[in-house]
């Protein structure tokens, strides 16, 4: 295992005895925009089968905790300002925008923050942007190999990174714990009353827990798989399970849409995508996650999934 050089001094490189920020506690100082917004958007791959698509613009949120990130990282800030730590360690693959959340929640907020990547062959080269703005936004980068990564839920592993860098507040992967899971169900408290399906990208479930257990009696959320292997609807489960004591909700999980797998595209989806943000006003429509989402929803309306009438609200997570 590796490490990239420790950041410079400042708020990140405060000593472990120094008092939890105060500014970690009024996080509204942050100036969310909440509720989220939601338009509707005329779109034909949809209204030509009688189905309402709205947009819920959760990207809007913060300008560097956008949309999900926000609603699962901010519970498990005020966890970790409860437990008096100013330390975050969490994981994430190379182009993680959980990795890039928590590294700007910490320049924000003046926390150290360490972020746990996957791939030690990445170590020692030229970072990407993704893994460049973390850095340059203090977060140490400690780099590992997949066996390792593998690892991270064990508590011997995790036990040996306190070892290595002392006390922090351990975030899992893509920020999804029960804390998160429960921040995620006021996503769906937001759409009570406003459509009948609501689809949100998928990659650790976290988002779609919380979604589903905050729609009204009535409501059904779809999540759209990012990457492939099927597992989802476990992880989804035991989400529930640790953040409610059981199942919420009117939920599914949509494995069809994943184009290959994680960060996968197709000509089919680039193209889909292209025409839909240039007909929305969404420039740089999110490939992984959000336009994925879209097209998938886009595919079922086509397949008459959605009976004429139905409003789909579709959360723009970043």
């Amino acid at each position: 295992m590796s490490s990239a050089p420790p950041p410079p001094s400042g708020p990140q490189g405060s000593p472990a005895s120094q008092a939890l920020p105060k500014s970690l506690e009024p996080l509204e100082s942050l100036a969310p925009r909440l509720p989220s917004p939601l338009s509707e958007a005329a779109d034909e791959h949809f209204s030509r089968h009688g189905v309402r698509l709205l947009l819920k613009r959760d990207d809007l949120i913060h300008p560097d905790l956008v949309g999900n990130k926000w609603r699962k990282l901010v519970p498990n800030l005020r966890a970790a300002a409860r437990a008096g730590e100013h330390t975050l360690l969490t994981f994430g693959g190379a182009y993680s925008n959980h990795l890039r959340a928590t590294a700007a929640a910490g320049r924000l907020l003046g926390l150290s923050t360490i972020g746990v990547v996957r791939g030690e062959e990445l170590a020692g080269r030229p970072l990407n942007d993704s893994l460049a703005r973390c850095a340059a936004d203090g977060m140490r980068l400690h780099f590992v190999t997949r066996a390792d990564y593998r690892r991270r839920n064990d508590p011997e592993w995790t036990a040996a990174l306190r070892e290595r860098f002392g006390p922090f507040h351990l975030i899992p992967e893509g920020g999804s714990n029960a804390e998160a899971v429960r921040g995620a169900a006021e996503l769906g408290r937001e759409l009570r009353g406003a459509a009948d399906v609501v689809a949100v990208a998928c990659g650790t479930g976290g988002t779609l827990a919380g979604l589903a257990a905050g729609l009204a009696d009535g409501q059904r959320a779809i999540g759209f798989a990012a990457l492939r292997g099927g597992f989802l609807a476990g992880e989804v489960e035991r989400l529930q399970q640790a953040a409610f004591g059981g199942r919420r909700g009117a939920w599914t999980v949509e494995d069809r849409f994943h184009c290959g797998g994680f960060a996968r595209t197709t000509d089919a989806l680039e193209s889909f995508a292209r025409g839909f943000a240039a007909r929305h006003g969404l420039p740089g429509l999110d490939r992984v996650y959000v336009a994925k989402t879209l097209y998938g929803l886009a595919a079922l309306a086509g397949e008459g999934a959605f009976p004429r009438g139905t409003a789909v609200a579709a959360v723009v997570t970043g």
